[in-house]
This record gives structure tokens, sequence and C-alpha cells, in this order.
């Protein structure tokens, strides 16, 4: 630890923006509009240590109600570390979410740690890249998501997802992402969102009733973007991985996704892609 205790403080947009820099240079390859729309969730939740008025480290620790929050983007300066500030910063995150069921996604050289912080393991996540070919699948149901269907996909995200997060949602639908639909007459039966990242595009979150919806939406943002895609999948949609394999997308690396705390209640059948690995 230094000579004197960082300071624990938010981040401001610009410094917000330094922390999305370096989880660009950790390799996580973030979105380009991530720093801003991640303000939305929690602006009080993404926190800075500073030493002598210096950024040395951030972390994500999002209240998004009550009863749930999420922690991820904990990086420290590559070279302050060793002196305890990240575990002071981690202490204050964990300290502000308190009580609550938290959640965070950990990369398995750290889950170790984790589990000694008081986190369980619930599910692994598999990461799937690549160009899907187009498929037979019919996506005459897909559109992209019209603003009188924004509050249907508000809605469906509250089953999929451990709590509201409303405002978050909304900005995560806007532009420069693009986001599509599925819908059975007036029913929305699926919503999917791609993003621009440093390299090619991330999908997530990819919420839909059943397999093939989802298979549609992947293949419509995929085509949407033009680009590689990459896709964080629960590990239980063993057909739904089948099929994205056979479309020739690639296994990665995989994470689990850890609560410190009961683990929520979502309708996870209906989970294809998560949001992101930063604020789950």
């Amino acid at each position: 630890m230094p000579a004197n205790p960082p300071l624990i403080r938010p981040l401001s947009a610009l410094e917000t923006g330094t922390l999305i820099d370096w989880a660009a240079t950790e390799g996580w390859n973030p979105g380009s509009a991530d720093a801003e729309v991640f303000r939305t969730a929690d602006r009080e939740g993404l926190l800075g240590a500073f030493v002598d008025g210096e950024m040395a480290a951030g972390i994500a620790a999002i209240a998004y109600d009550a009863s749930f929050g999420f922690v991820g983007l904990y990086i420290c300066r590559p070279d302050l570390r060793g002196r305890g500030i990240g575990k002071a910063l981690w202490d204050a995150g964990m300290a502000r979410l308190g009580g609550r069921t938290v959640g965070l996604d950990g990369v398995p050289d750290q889950q170790a740690n984790y589990r000694r912080a008081g986190f369980v393991a619930d599910h692994e996540t598999l990461r799937f890249s690549g160009r899907p070919a187009s498929g037979e699948d019919d996506r005459s149901a897909v559109r992209p998501l019209a603003p009188e269907r924004v509050e249907q996909a508000v809605a469906l995200d509250r089953q999929c997802f451990p709590a509201p997060r409303d405002d978050f949602l909304r900005t995560w639908l806007a532009l420069p992402h693009i986001a599509m639909a599925s819908a059975d007459g007036e029913r929305l039966t699926g919503f999917g969102v791609v993003r621009p990242c440093r390299e090619g595009w991330k999908i997530g979150p990819l919420f839909a009733d059943h397999e093939k919806v989802a298979m549609q939406l992947l293949q419509a943002l995929a085509g949407a973007c033009g680009g590689e895609v990459h896709i964080d999948v629960p590990a239980s949609q063993t057909s739904f991985t089948a099929r994205i394999l056979a479309a020739g997308l690639t296994p990665g690396f995989r994470t689990a996704r850890m609560y410190r705390g009961p683990a929520p209640r979502i309708d996870r059948s209906r989970v294809f892609g998560i949001t992101t690995l930063e604020l789950g």
C-alpha cells in the first residue's frame, strides 16, 4: 500500500474512458460506446483509486436495485500492481454494494480468488466468434427494433436479467448499437443487440422465446453489422451451441458467472447471449 491510502471516488466521464482504454490494453475488446453507455447503469458505481492525483485502478460496482449488483472492469495499472491499491478499491466497491446479491463473470485464473471473497460459481459461459453462415432459417419475422417495441424489449429484459435496468437498456438499444427484434403479430418473441468494438462486433443481449428465434436473430445481427461477431453463450444452451458451431462460429475462452449471495431467479431458458461480461 502507498504511504497514503488511495483516494477512492466515482469516475468522471473522461476517467471512465480511460478505464475502457485500459480494458482494451488488457485485450478485453470493449465496445466503441461503452464508456458513455456504461455510465447510464449507475454513474456512482464506476469507481477509481487515485494515488498522487493519478488514476491507479478502476472498477464497476453497479447497484442495479436494492437487491442486486454486479462487479466488473476491475483493473489496476500494471506499474502499480502489488501495492494493495486494487484490493482497497475492490473492498470499497463491495462495501458500496452492501448486502445485495452480487454477480460477476470470472475468468478461470481468478475464480479461486473470487471464491475466497465469498462468490460461488453458478454456471459457465462460452464465447464464440466468427462470421456465421446465413443458413436456411426463415428470418421474415426479424426486423430492426422499432420504437414502439422498445418497452416490450424492456419487459423481456426484466425476465432475463436479475434486476431492472431500464435506462441502461434504452441507451444500449440505440445507435451506434444495432438492435433487432422478432415478433409474432403484436407479441415480441425475442430481441438482440450487436455493438461495434475495437475489433469486430459483440452480440449481447440475445433473449428469445426459443432456440429457432435466437438463431434467426443471431444471423440477422451478424448480417446487419457485416463483420466478425463474438457472443457469450450460457453453457446450458447446448442445442443452440451446436447450431452456432455448425454455422461456423468457433469457441474461445470460458468464464463462470459467480454470485455472492443467493443466485437470482431469471428465465434462463430465454438467455442465449449475455449482455456484457463487464456489467452482466
